[in-house]
């Protein structure tokens, strides 16, 4: 089987796979962060687990960009750094920031990342710098505005995080309601800021592999919102009712 076989159908397992976890995420929610619970074995440090689960997106992105085997072009080199941005934040900088609240996370949890990122970030960063044939423009109104999503919904991410991280004092436990910026009217605005990086990513690269992990990210973070908003919902009876999920006034 040649590389480029290989990589689509490998694409289409991912698709296939994506579609049962978001079935399955609906009704089991993934067992970390405040629904951590017995029964999915050991369990290592969370801020351990999140570098070693997203490690993979840096390293395995950053070889494909290093072994090319096609020119890297304005177009393709600021997709890479876009990417490399993410996640060098993501992997080194976020986990630190953030209070976990004391929370271990299943080593299977961080294995099942760590096995994603390894494959998800191939399937993209060879895809760009191998296997593509498209030749992208910098210039081309669709790759502008990918970029431009993929910024705006990394600021977005970036802001709704650094609430989330200074919602408690030191010495606080617990849980908050947290407000301002798009928690005015989202409960999971962070979620809806990665969902737009990858999105924007998606329509720059015109690719199957980034299309593939806007389905995956979608997946993924649409039902742990959905969970998110009727845990919120349920804790805090003052809990604003103008509040959607994941998209301002939609859901």
């Amino acid at each position: 089987m040649s590389e480029l076989l290989f990589h689509r159908e490998l694409c289409l397992a991912y698709l296939a796979l994506a579609a049962l976890v978001f079935i399955a995420l609906l009704f089991i929610p993934a067992a970390y962060g405040r629904y951590t619970r017995a029964g999915w074995g050991p369990t290592i440090n969370t801020r351990l687990a999140w570098v070693l689960m997203e490690c993979p997106s840096v390293f395995v992105f950053a070889a494909c960009m290093l072994l090319a085997t096609r020119p890297i072009t304005p177009a393709s080199g600021l997709l890479g750094a876009l990417w490399l941005a993410h996640y060098l934040h993501r992997t080194f900088i976020f986990p630190f920031r953030m209070k976990m609240a004391g929370h271990p996370t299943p080593l299977l949890i961080a294995a099942m990342g760590f096995i994603f990122n390894c494959g998800n970030a191939y399937l993209n960063g060879r895809w760009l710098y191998a296997l593509s044939s498209l030749e992208l423009d910098v210039f081309n109104p669709r790759y502008l505005l990918g970029v431009a999503l993929f910024v705006g919904g990394f600021l977005i991410n970036y802001r709704s995080d650094r609430v989330l991280a200074n919602l408690r004092k030191p010495g606080e436990t617990g849980y908050k309601i947290p407000s301002g910026g798009l928690y005015r009217w989202l409960s999971c605005p962070n979620y809806f800021g990665e969902l737009l990086e990858w999105t924007g990513f998606a329509v720059a690269a015109w690719s199957l592999p980034a299309l593939t992990f806007v389905v995956w990210t979608a997946a993924n973070l649409g039902p742990r919102a959905r969970t998110h908003h009727r845990w919120y919902r349920e804790k805090f009876a003052d809990y604003p009712a103008e509040r959607k999920a994941l998209i301002p006034g939609i859901w």
